[in-house]
């Protein structure tokens, strides 16, 4: 009897210690099968910090890369010169792309039968005559480039040389005629009411960087050409 109890005593930690054993092996596989899934993830959180990193030190510099991307000068984008033959007279002395016109003409006349009279101001300027603007002209003010930039464009970068942008003033307050108060005009109050539906869009408006506000410029956006010449403008930096 004693001989049988040493060996139940005996057999019963040996027992236990397999038991053990296959509690370690089965953790053991878990881990191994894991493992991979785990160093997955890790990496993932890793490339994403790392992402997130190098974005957040090119934050202060996205935008002025952007803009050298777009080649532009002093805020302002550069514009090829339409071709002569793709201009057409809509008043004394002012021609504009052969596409906006009879959107322009549209444009004009419903604002009439609204009791607003809008008088067109400047169309089409060659390249030739801005450089005399941006170089003559507005050199009598005895200012630097970069401010003159932000009343007129340098030859080359103005929407005018592309035959889609009009300037329009009121008929019945021409002392507004290129001036911030326009703003304050019956035709300027119509045109922001009204514009787009003639695919008309303001260039410049207060909140831009570059360029002084001008409620009396506007662009013609209704054709696909006119939509290539102002994609870049178009973009939200």
């Amino acid at each position: 009897m004693e001989q049988n109890k040493d060996l139940i005593q005996f057999d019963i930690p040996i027992a236990k210690r397999t038991y053990f054993n296959n509690s370690n092996s089965i953790l053991k596989k878990k881990l191994l099968i894991l493992s991979p899934f785990l160093l997955l993830l890790f990496s993932v959180f890793a490339l994403r910090l790392i992402r997130n990193v190098e974005i957040g030190s090119l934050d202060n510099s996205n935008f002025q890369v952007l803009i050298n991307h777009d080649h532009r000068i002093l805020g302002h984008l550069p514009y090829a010169e339409i071709p002569k033959e793709k201009l057409v007279l809509i008043d004394p002395n002012i021609e504009v792309h052969v596409d906006m016109r009879d959107s322009l003409i549209k444009m004009r006349n419903e604002a009439k039968k609204d009791g607003v009279f809008l008088v067109f101001l400047s169309g089409y300027r060659s390249i030739n005559l801005q450089n005399e603007i941006f170089y003559s002209l507005k050199s009598f003010r005895n200012q630097e480039a970069a401010e003159r930039a932000r009343v007129s464009a340098p030859p080359g970068y103005s929407e005018h040389s592309t035959g889609f942008a009009i300037d329009i003033g009121d008929a019945t307050q021409r002392e507004t005629d290129f001036e911030t108060k326009f703003e304050n005009t019956d035709a300027f109050k119509w045109l922001i009411k009204n514009a787009a539906k003639f695919h008309f869009k303001l260039s410049f408006s207060k909140d831009n960087k570059f360029i002084d506000y001008e409620p009396w410029h506007w662009r013609y956006e209704g054709s696909i050409e006119a939509l290539k010449v102002f994609e870049s403008s178009n973009r939200k930096f």
